[in-house]
């Protein structure tokens, strides 16, 4: 595998892990040259998960743009980078079960996905990624938001 950081050959596997019921490899790998640490993964390569928009198109889904999205929602927040890389695996893993029989999922429901998890690790990428993605165009819609996020947690206490 070459090695993103310096463009070397030589790595060795220092970690596997088996992703998604069996069905993908996770590696972690470290540069021999450099001892840069990066990750793999190993998948069957199937037909591709297609997600369809708002509109109606349908376009394969592609992990670095769930990946850009939520980094930008999660921009200057105290989240590591290992935190935001496990999110993404998880939202991809269950996009691809969700997606299984007919290599489909709704761009609305892959979004949901994203924000049930950014709920739970940090509200202010919450709100974030939710007035970009429900397209909030006055404060009252982002009042709305942080009002049922107040309610919502004097429920549970």
């Amino acid at each position: 595998m070459k090695c993103p950081h310096c463009g070397s050959l030589d790595d060795r596997v220092t970690d596997s892990r088996a992703l998604a019921a069996g069905e993908s490899i996770r590696r972690r790998r470290e540069c021999l040259s450099c001892g840069y640490r990066f990750t793999s993964y190993e998948r069957i390569e199937e037909k591709p998960l297609m997600v369809e928009k708002r509109d109606g198109r349908r376009e394969p889904f592609e992990r670095v743009k769930l990946e850009r999205g939520i980094q930008r929602a999660l921009e200057k927040r105290p989240i590591s980078q290992l935190t935001i890389e496990n999110l993404v695996n998880e939202i991809e893993d269950e996009a691809a079960m969700r997606g299984k029989g007919a290599n489909e999922l709704s761009s609305v429901a892959l979004g949901e996905m994203v924000l049930d998890r950014l709920y739970d690790i940090d509200k202010v990428s919450y709100v974030r990624f939710a007035s970009v993605y429900r397209k909030f165009e006055t404060m009252d819609e982002f009042l709305a938001v942080i009002e049922r996020m107040a309610s919502r947690k004097n429920d549970t206490e």
